[in-house]
């Protein structure tokens, strides 16, 4: 017997999304919260809005590629608001969309259901909630874990939201949620135990952001405004790694990814990153 073709539950598509950042929120209103805090800006031409009907409408359409193993990045085309790309972390305990994109359409669920769908999704910070909450109910209501020290810049409240709190959450076998704090309060990676083939692999968003060089990583308070972080945040996130090991660290855009020695590329980046803040040599 056919499959029948992935159909969206019904959705509200006429539900603000901020162009600048690509938050969806659960009501329209004239201000972003959280464009207006400095770790973001509001657009240059003034407070903006999109929503996922104009989004289809403009032609805006879902990308799917590969960007590891077992790592699938999911995205849009042209580029929304900063152009983050989520990413389908495919493990033996079920599908893990980290991070979140605003877009999303028949075509995209579709596709992602073939590789399996979504079992949780888990948000790393405020900048990347996107339409959570629409993938979750794409996915039936997949739970969304949410650190609650973020809890105040949820846009839209949710029953699938998870607020948890603590330094680290395990949400399957081999899979942790880890809360550094650093960009934000909340600021959380996902670690995958059994990733990169056995040798494991840390899933940063921008908590820990993997540069241009991708032999790095680096930690800011606010990235577009340039405010790096704190030295004791920057030191209590390193500790809270120790314990994991990790080859490959995934960051927030399109192959932002290092790919081998990870562990020692966040360990190397924090102690020059360290040195720098302190001007020491």
């Amino acid at each position: 017997m056919p499959v029948p073709p992935f159909r969206l539950p019904d959705l509200d598509l006429d539900l603000p999304i901020c162009l600048t950042c690509g938050v969806q929120y659960g009501a329209e209103r004239v201000d972003c919260p959280v464009c207006e805090d400095e770790r973001q800006y509001v657009g240059w031409e003034g407070q903006r809005w999109t929503s996922l009907a104009r989004l289809r409408a403009e032609g805006y359409h879902g990308v799917l590629r590969p960007e590891g193993e077992r790592v699938t990045g999911v995205g849009a085309e042209p580029k929304i608001s900063i152009g983050q790309r989520a990413l389908l972390v495919q493990t033996d305990a079920g599908n893990i969309l980290w991070d979140c994109v605003p877009f999303l359409d028949d075509d995209l669920g579709g596709r992602v259901a073939e590789l399996g769908g979504v079992t949780a999704i888990a948000v790393s910070h405020p900048h990347f909630y996107g339409a959570m909450v629409d993938w979750s109910r794409a996915f039936g209501g997949a739970p969304i874990y949410v650190h609650a020290a973020d809890a105040e810049w949820l846009g839209r409240p949710d029953g699938a939201v998870e607020l948890w709190s603590g330094d680290a959450l395990t949400i399957g076998a081999g899979l942790t949620l880890i809360n550094g704090g650093v960009h934000f309060a909340g600021g959380t990676v996902l670690h995958w135990a059994q990733g990169e083939g056995g040798r494991g692999a840390l899933f940063s968003g921008d908590i820990l952001q993997v540069v241009l060089d991708r032999r790095w990583v680096s930690f800011m308070y606010s990235y577009p405004n340039y405010i790096p972080e704190r030295p004791s945040v920057v030191r209590r996130a390193l500790d809270l790694l120790e314990p994991f090991d990790f080859d490959a660290v995934y960051g927030a855009f399109w192959q932002t990814v290092v790919r081998a020695d990870g562990r020692a590329a966040v360990r190397r980046s924090a102690d020059r990153y360290l040195r720098f803040v302190a001007d020491t040599p």
